[in-house]
């Protein structure tokens, strides 16, 4: 049996709900994967993920490489190990990161010679560097060193970045085949990277390119929610679900609001990961299904509601609106703490009633009324 596969169990027309068999457990798609960069989703437990239902989740080799360093992780037993989580885990290569967070120096055919943004070192990524910090890192699914822009670029640089992106995925391909055989490697999957910007030509060519390096357990679709329009993430969603094999997941990088899994699912995207819930939480703001509620307004003072009637989060369960509003303007950490743990729930939840939905042939009536509710409702602050 293959330590990776994919199965679809029922479909309505592009979304799909599935399963992706990893070494270390089935994940149920579509799924919303919390992100924990630093080998950590901030402030939650992975107790508490589990419970509410996280089934994978993110770490990223540049933070990590960085700091604790990934021979120190490898040395500890691995990314999954050394944080504590024992399913499945995915590492980002790090190449948002470099080309956005790290001061960043030269650009080459070769990688990119970056500064740290934690200390200042002069640092060179390439891919075959990224593919060797990954596999130290020992998650089972890895991503390809990519070259990201921004997401409104022109065309020019567009092509630029996506035609390099799959010279670098040739390299990483190399480098993983042969760090895999030998007899110590971790059991992992490598993710290619679809890039193009907002260009269909482009990421149409990309697809075509990729697949011939193949064959893959997965495809990512990168370089989205990155300044460019919602409808041009949507159209370039909806350009790769016509091209990338229908028989392997689909993983939407870095895209996590309520209204965008909703709209990716619709046109074929299986994994979902974001920063913006616990961002969220740490700023005082909740994810509910009329928008998102600002906690530290006056008129949540006294208001002894949940944040989300029917919630199911422990947050909710548990605790009133005035409560938590009041941790948070008292600095209390336990108030972002509680925001972050609702707001994961939230996605996650989401994201298992599209499931459910997709298996009962009902999603396209579900999520048009679940999306005009919380478009009717981004004010917030209703009294329903």
């Amino acid at each position: 049996m293959p330590d990776f596969s994919f199965s679809i169990a029922a479909a309505e027309g592009r979304a799909r709900a599935g399963t992706f068999i990893t070494p270390r457990g089935a994940v149920e798609t579509p799924a919303f994967m919390p992100v924990g960069t630093l080998a950590t989703v901030k402030a939650l437990d992975p107790v508490e993920l589990r419970a509410m239902g996280a089934q994978m989740i993110l770490a990223n080799a540049y933070h990590l490489h960085l700091r604790p360093g990934d021979e120190t992780v490898r040395a500890l037993g691995g990314v999954q190990r050394f944080s504590g989580w024992n399913g499945p885990m995915l590492t980002d290569s790090g190449g948002f990161q470099v080309f956005s967070l790290a001061q960043l120096n030269t650009i080459t055919e070769d990688g990119v010679e970056f500064r740290s943004h934690i200390d200042g070192s002069l640092r060179h990524f390439t891919p075959e560097r990224v593919i060797a910090i990954e596999t130290n890192l020992g998650a089972d699914v890895i991503m390809q060193f990519d070259h990201v822009i921004p997401g409104q670029s022109e065309a020019a640089a567009s092509r630029d970045a996506s035609e390099r992106s799959i010279r670098w995925l040739q390299r990483c391909r190399v480098e993983f085949d042969r760090l895999h055989a030998l007899p110590d490697a971790p059991r992992q999957t490598l993710f290619p990277i679809v890039q193009g910007g907002i260009h269909t030509d482009l990421r149409r060519e990309a697809v075509s390119a990729i697949g011939e390096l193949g064959p893959w357990d997965g495809w990512a679709i990168g370089g989205l929610s990155v300044g460019e329009a919602k409808p041009d993430m949507y159209a370039m969603l909806e350009a790769c679900d016509a091209v990338i094999p229908a028989d392997r997941p689909r993983y939407l990088m870095g895209v996590g609001y309520p209204e965008d899994l909703l709209e990716g699912v619709a046109r074929g995207v299986d994994l979902f990961d974001c920063v913006a819930p616990t961002r969220f939480g740490r700023t005082g703001a909740a994810m509910t299904s009329t928008g998102r509620l600002n906690i530290k307004r006056a008129a949540h003072r006294t208001d002894p509601r949940p944040i989300e009637k029917g919630c199911a989060c422990s947050t909710c369960r548990r605790f009133s609106r005035a409560y938590i509003r009041h941790l948070v303007t008292a600095e209390e950490v336990l108030g972002l703490r509680l925001l972050s743990l609702h707001n994961v729930h939230f996605l996650i939840a989401l994201m298992r009633r599209a499931r459910e939905a997709i298996r009962a042939g009902t999603f396209t009536t579900w999520s048009r009324e679940w999306l005009a509710r919380y478009h009717a409702g981004t004010s917030q602050e209703t009294d329903e």
